[in-house]
């Protein structure tokens, strides 16, 4: 078999993303408050998987001060299904700031997956009134379940 044999026809030839690809972009800004809150949330569609590309935080202390980054009392996670992904798993820091051009990540997404980003707010903050955060990437069809391109 030769290597031209063996390229996906559903995938772009050029830079082999799936020619169904799709992107995902949900975020939510909200009043700071005790407890968990799911800042932003994306369900892939049953049969589809992707890739997490971006992620972003936003605390009104850090957008006035930007060297404001160690966000004491604040726990961030982004989790697949429930579970939290690595290696976001728990950070207490401003790793991504929302409108400063985040850090490209590429964490696969398996197929169907629910994905979330939280905040838990675990002591109370002076000053700090809004926490947000944004999730975005792409999904598309996986073909271990048919090919998406149908002869004519």
């Amino acid at each position: 078999m030769t290597v031209l044999a063996r390229i996906n026809s559903s995938a772009c030839a050029v830079c082999g993303i799936p020619l169904d690809s799709q992107v995902f972009d949900a975020s939510g800004i909200f009043d700071a408050q005790q407890g968990r809150r799911v800042l932003a949330r994306v369900d892939l569609p049953p049969r589809y998987c992707g890739v997490l590309e971006y992620f972003s935080q936003f605390t009104d202390e850090n957008a006035q001060t930007p060297a404001q980054i160690e966000t004491i009392g604040l726990e961030w996670s982004i989790l697949m299904n429930g579970r939290p992904l690595n290696p976001y798993l728990s950070f207490t820091s401003i790793l991504n700031p929302w409108g400063y051009g985040s850090f490209q990540t590429s964490i696969r997404l398996v197929d169907g997956a629910a994905l979330e980003f939280v905040v838990r707010q675990t002591a109370t903050r002076g000053t700090l009134t809004k926490i947000g955060g944004r999730l975005v990437g792409r999904y598309w069809y996986n073909t271990e379940y048919g090919d998406v391109v149908r002869p004519r």
